[in-house]
């Protein structure tokens, strides 16, 4: 059965999967790898690609040029020199959960994080952004100010990144886009998903229990990583457990046999986009791995408003200059004051 518990989680399961703390700014930064599905799939790809012939790079290529879109925007920087000269870069993670990509009605981003690594201090930073955060859409004053998780619906991708650069006065040299809805594919495809709960709830006929481990498919996954309003940290509750979904499939995706198969590598590109080409991704395995088992992880803390009949975090300018100078440090660049 799919939501079966099994009641003696391992030391290592219930370490990794502690949920964050929704305390503000530095006093809720938690040590742990959200992000380690990306750079294991990245280092098995290129690993598959070096090591096991013609076959799995005909795989790994098709899959990679299916998930290429440009961002359709002129970066803040040269991001291929920044990649060549090996300097810090960020990479913005977003993950939608409505519909397919290709959707006419593109829906809103509800997870938005950004990355930043650094070959020279060989560490990782992970942000994220509350998904209400009111802030203005770039290139629409019009319907400004609005929830931040609007600008992909306005103008895509390019839109998000420059809302984004100009909220925190930051670069964003590349972004990977997810729909989550794609996420029950890929769990289908590795035979499903183990998952501590961090809570007990109920959602959709699927019912959790704080403590224990589950095994869930692809269905049950995404009912445990959708709810939102019976969690006390609300969104910031949610994000938790979607990282908690990734990192399990992540756990089961990493084997050979599965990156070699062509069902579960078109399950991910079919439902995700990225401006990082293969060969950027070979350079990123190459020169910036290291730089990911120091890492550390963050959110930018704003306050529940309503404004206009419309929730919204509010965002204080220390809070939002607090965020900027961590995201900037961590990119070896010089502080940067909100004008």
């Amino acid at each position: 059965m799919d939501n079966e518990p099994n009641q003696e989680p391992s030391r290592m399961q219930r370490h990794n999967e502690q949920p964050t703390s929704g305390n503000k700014g530095g006093n809720g930064r938690r040590r742990f790898h959200p992000w380690r599905w990306f750079w294991g799939i990245v280092i098995v790809l290129v690993l598959a690609i070096v090591g096991f012939g013609a076959m799995a790079y005909h795989n790994i290529n098709s899959a990679s040029n299916k998930a290429y879109k440009s961002a359709g925007i002129t970066k803040a920087r040269d991001t291929q020199s920044v990649l060549k000269s090996k300097k810090p870069i960020s990479i913005m993670f977003l993950g939608t959960d409505t519909g397919a990509l290709g959707r006419t009605d593109k829906g809103r981003t509800d997870t938005i994080m950004i990355a930043t690594i650094n070959p020279r201090t060989k560490k990782m930073l992970l942000v994220s952004l509350p998904r209400d955060t009111m802030t203005d859409i770039a290139g629409y004053p019009q319907d400004s100010p609005a929830k931040i998780n609007a600008a992909y619906s306005y103008g895509g991708v390019g839109t998000t990144i420059k809302t984004v650069q100009n909220l925190l006065n930051i670069p964003i040299d590349y972004y990977a886009l997810l729909n989550m809805g794609g996420l029950e594919k890929a769990i289908n495809e590795v035979g499903g998903v183990t998952v501590t709960s961090p809570l007990t709830f109920n959602y959709e006929g699927a019912s959790f229990v704080k403590g224990q481990t589950y095994h869930m498919n692809g269905s049950t996954a995404l009912k445990f990583s959708r709810m939102r309003y019976d969690d006390p940290q609300n969104d910031y509750g949610r994000q938790t457990r979607q990282r908690l979904v990734v990192q399990a499939l992540f756990r089961k995706s990493i084997s050979v046999q599965t990156v070699l198969n062509p069902s579960f590598l078109n399950s991910i590109a079919n439902e995700s986009q990225t401006d990082l080409t293969s060969s950027d991704l070979v350079k990123l395995a190459s020169s910036y791995r290291s730089s990911t088992k120091d890492m550390t992880t963050d959110h930018m803390q704003g306050q529940g408003q309503m404004i206009n009949g419309q929730s919204f975090e509010v965002v204080g300018s220390s809070e939002k200059q607090r965020v900027t100078n961590e995201i900037r440090k961590s990119l070896d660049l010089s502080a940067k004051t909100d004008e």
